[in-house]
């Protein structure tokens, strides 16, 4: 037996030791520390406290309409995004997903879905029972908690998807290698910026960003002193602080590679722990761990409703860590009160 397979085979029980020695950690910190999957993990609970679920996970989406309140968790590795609300009405278009509850607003890229887990938490008083999507790779995409009240909706979810596949072990793949960025001599720089300002949705900068061959970063950094502006790391307290004060509506994005979840609205309390910075309203709770803060940047996308104002995030890597805008919609523009915050934030 390998040294990779010999401990495959003990992960029950290096789990069960893991846990007993730190009691409140994190499954997605044990994931780590263990250094498997979040997925390998969960699925030694099978048979106890958790159930592998069989079929589309858009199916499943669908089946937590009826379950009424529930905590919608979406993570990357650096921020936690939580949103109260209800699991209503999702819709899908193509690949596409969308849940479009005034608490709960989701983007879903279904391409990455591929497992669905519903656990039970005994020790949870709030939220007692979960359903959970994985990636190929075993990583954690989305995640919905329900009540105690909604424990009938999660077990006809169970009743109706269970696999009957309830092995202790999970087969994962390796993970999807980023793509090779393209040395910045061979951009056309001054197309890309061409293109940029003739902008007419936000929705539209993917696309750009596709067709020159350019990472998000990477154009952003091209367009410094046009379309964009470096600022301090620390940037998100200054205006999450502003916002709470002067009761200011924001959007907050964060997502992976499977979903986007978003709050829009006023936020309250904030506060810093641990090195996590939180948001943590009653229906809305944001975690980001500063240290994994690398870039911000303030970023301009002109659409036909006006200029659209963004302060965005990102890793050492160039991954997206959250993105904040002034609370808008299609169709209006973007908050005066937003703009001049955004603008006036101090650059580098």
């Amino acid at each position: 037996m390998s040294t990779a397979e010999a401990t495959k085979s003990n992960l029950s029980a290096r789990w069960n030791a893991y846990r007993a020695e730190h009691p409140r950690a994190r499954i997605y910190d044990a994931a780590i520390a263990l250094e498997v999957s979040e997925m390998e993990l969960l699925a030694t609970d099978c048979g106890e406290t958790a159930t592998r679920l069989n079929g589309p996970c858009g199916d499943i989406l669908k089946a937590l309409e009826t379950a009424g309140p529930i905590m919608a968790l979406t993570r990357n590795h650096w921020a936690v995004i939580e949103k109260k609300g209800n699991y209503t009405p999702v819709s899908f278009h193509g690949h596409m997903g969308l849940v479009l509850d005034e608490g709960i607003d989701l983007r879903l890229f279904m391409t990455t879905w591929t497992n669905a887990f519903a656990v039970f938490h005994p020790s949870h008083p709030h939220y007692s029972y979960s359903i959970q999507f994985f990636n190929g790779s075993g990583s954690a995409l989305h995640k919905v908690y329900l009540p105690p009240e909604a424990s009938g909706a999660w077990q006809d979810i169970v009743a109706q998807f269970k696999s009957d596949d309830q092995s202790k072990e999970a087969e994962v793949s390796p993970a999807t290698p980023a793509p090779a960025v393209t040395p910045d001599e061979e951009i056309d720089q001054e197309g890309l910026l061409e293109a940029w300002g003739a902008l007419k949705d936000t929705h539209d900068f993917y696309g750009l960003l596709k067709k020159f061959g350019v990472a998000r970063t990477q154009a952003i950094r091209m367009a410094e002193g046009t379309f964009t502006r470096r600022l301090p790391v620390s940037t998100h307290r200054t205006i999450f602080e502003t916002a709470a004060q002067d009761e200011l509506p924001i959007m907050v994005f964060v997502g992976n590679n499977g979903c986007i979840e978003i709050h829009t609205g006023p936020i309250k309390k904030v506060l810093e722990a641990r090195g996590w910075y939180n948001i943590m309203d009653p229906d809305f709770n944001l975690h980001l761990l500063e240290e994994g803060i690398h870039e911000a940047w303030l970023v301009r996308k002109p659409t036909e409703d006006g200029v659209v104002t963004s302060v965005e995030l990102y890793d050492a890597t160039g991954k997206e860590i959250a993105q904040i805008f002034g609370k808008r919609k299609p169709g209006i523009p973007e908050l005066e009160a937003w703009r001049t915050l955004a603008e006036s934030l101090p650059g580098l």
